[in-house]
């Protein structure tokens, strides 16, 4: 009987729960919103230091191939970027909370670009702005990154 209760709750809570669907269909917006154009970066808050100057006069272009291309005009940083459902988030009471806006680049801990690098939850996503958030596990401290579309 506990084994059929189990198998019962089981089955029922993935049939009840639309997430995957969801969360499938709200990935593929926010990839879609991030390949459209070229994107700045307006505000990058780092545990409650304003840091968004370190990355004036940067265009991030978010390419369908998964790659992350940053240049100012003299310098190119490329690293990668995906949009993920998040598995272990344990707060299910926004769709949002489950999914991932992955930035990684490719450079040493003393560069600015380490500071992007993170699993980010999206916050909001416009056509014009891509709003982030990441609390950390170390310090607690929350990190904010928001792209707005050139």
């Amino acid at each position: 009987m506990l084994s059929f209760s189990l198998m019962s709750s089981m089955c029922s809570s993935d049939d009840d729960d639309g997430s995957p669907n969801n969360n499938s269909q709200q990935i593929a917006e926010i990839e879609s919103t991030a390949q459209s154009g070229t994107w700045r970066i307006t505000n990058f808050n780092d545990s409650g230091e304003n840091e968004t100057s370190d990355f004036n006069g940067y265009d991030f272009t978010f390419n369908s191939d998964g790659s992350l291309v940053a240049t100012n005009g003299s310098n190119t940083i490329t690293g990668t970027w995906s949009v993920t459902d998040d598995s272990n988030s344990s707060d299910d009471s926004s769709s949002d909370d489950d999914i991932d806006f992955n930035i990684f680049f490719p450079v040493p801990d003393d560069n600015d670009f380490e500071d992007l690098n993170d699993d980010w939850d999206v916050v909001t996503t416009t056509s014009t702005r891509i709003e982030l958030i990441d609390i950390s596990g170390g310090n607690g401290g929350t990190d904010m990154l928001t792209f707005e579309r050139n």
